[in-house]
């Protein structure tokens, strides 16, 4: 027996299904391609918006009034923690916030980062 209809019966029998599957794959792949090219994004803020943020929740904090409900006080000081925690990641600043629970070990903290945070260029006020 020869091999010659064999093979073309193979070729003409696979050729159709490889095909179909190869127009499937191919811009999967040339889409993941593009991305593994193209420029990282960076997964934080620009260190300007982390400081205007910085400066706004700041000036929020000190102008809450008397009588603001603890919720409001708290969630407003966790977010300038967090924000704090982003400024330091972005200059390299050493910080203990994420182990320190609310109190004057907290405030502490928070006054030493501000100051470290002040010398490396960022303006608060």
């Amino acid at each position: 027996m020869a091999a010659g209809p064999v093979l073309l019966f193979a070729v003409v029998s696979v050729a159709p299904s490889a095909l179909f599957w190869a127009a499937l794959r191919v811009p999967a792949a040339c889409r993941w391609l593009r991305r593994r090219r193209a420029a990282p994004v960076p997964s934080e803020p620009p260190v300007e918006q982390v400081a205007a943020d910085l400066r706004r929740v700041r000036r929020t904090l000190a102008q809450l009034p008397s009588g603001t409900p603890a919720a409001r006080r708290i969630g407003t000081r966790q977010a300038y923690d967090e924000l704090l925690v982003t400024a330091c990641r972005e200059v390299g600043v050493e910080h203990r916030l994420d182990g320190l629970r609310e109190g004057a070990d907290r405030d502490l903290e928070r006054l030493r980062i501000e100051d470290a945070l002040s010398r490396k260029g960022f303006v608060l006020s």
